[in-house]
């Protein structure tokens, strides 16, 4: 049996189209006890994993000097907004080597956009 057959992955429509290397800013409803707020996480996207499930992205950023990873389901209910704030210049699907780089040296070119010509 197929998992598609039994559940209906649903896309949320606030998140645009992401790949690895581009910064991203992530909106993410918290709720504590009974109070409700947005929380802001920004960084790299090192993965990005598409399944039948809906799939999801891993955020990378460095924080006092800690490299701190979260993932976020795609389809997650509680992402109130992603936004794309540029698109680095990669050449592989997963970033995880930048794990072992200083922030320094885990900054990526950004990606040219290319023109149309009329």
């Amino acid at each position: 049996m197929d998992i598609r057959s039994l559940v209906k992955p649903r896309i949320n429509p606030n998140i645009p189209q992401l790949s690895p290397g581009d910064t991203v800013k992530v909106r993410l409803k918290v709720i504590d006890a009974d109070k409700e707020r947005v929380q802001q996480f920004q960084g790299v996207i090192i993965g990005l994993r598409k399944s039948i499930d809906g799939g999801n992205f891993t955020v990378r950023r460095v924080s006092y000097g800690v490299g701190v990873e979260c993932t976020f389901p795609l389809q997650s209910p509680l992402i109130q907004d992603v936004a794309v704030l540029k698109h680095g210049k990669v050449r592989r699907a997963k970033l995880y080597y930048i794990r072992k780089l200083s922030a320094k040296q885990a900054r990526l070119a950004e990606r040219q956009e290319k023109v149309q010509a009329p």
